[in-house]
């Protein structure tokens, strides 16, 4: 049906959907500005040890690449998510957001270990520039993956209260746009952190 087709009250939902996901761009943006920052912050840090540890002293590759492997996953399975939401199967829509949460929860239990592990060798945020830049970059991702987390939660429970209706299947879109923006800033993680610190 076209949009000349729809009725007036159809025509302002359909408007204040797109609007909504206009304005969701727009945070992306500015996140991804954001992250740029926290990249170059760190990379202008990676000399300033001030004597202490190193990320090749530090950094564990198994670690991080399990992290990635998680979160690439979990991109993987909203993916899943988001086709059951298109085929209007809500039962497949709640299975795939469970898997997705488990792994994002996966993600964030090794990132609070290897911060714990890290602080307690003495290497906290406040031991060094290079740490403070570090636990920064990461720690940000890992809030975002966390909020990320409660909003699966969230629009899990109103699937399975109101069902695939139109605003919740918008909202899963900005979610979806949301969880893999955060998958592509791990892999700059990944890649600028984590495997030049271990060269």
């Amino acid at each position: 049906m076209s949009v000349a087709h729809l009725g007036e009250h159809e025509r302002e939902e359909l408007e204040t959907r797109e609007q909504r996901a206009l304005g969701f761009w727009l945070y992306l943006m500015g996140d991804a500005v954001i992250f740029a920052l926290l990249f170059a912050t760190y990379a202008i840090m990676i000399p300033g040890t001030a004597g202490g540890p190193t990320g090749k002293q530090l950094f564990n590759l198994n670690n991080a690449a399990l992290e990635t492997a998680l979160l690439l996953v979990s991109s993987l399975t909203f993916g899943f998510a988001s086709l059951s939401v298109q085929a209007g199967n809500r039962k497949a829509v709640l299975g795939w957001l469970g898997v997705t949460f488990v792994l994002g929860a996966g993600f964030i239990f090794l990132e609070l270990r290897e911060f714990a592990g890290l602080i307690a060798q003495g290497a906290g945020p406040d031991r060094s520039g290079f740490l403070s830049a570090f636990f920064t970059l990461v720690g940000t991702h890992g809030v975002h993956v966390s909020m990320g987390l409660l909003w699966i939660v969230i629009l899990g429970a109103q699937v399975a209260v109101k069902g695939l209706t139109a605003p919740v299947a918008s909202r899963l879109f900005r979610l979806g746009l949301f969880w893999h923006f955060l998958d592509i800033a791990w892999v700059g993680i990944f890649s600028i952190v984590y495997l030049p610190g271990l060269l």
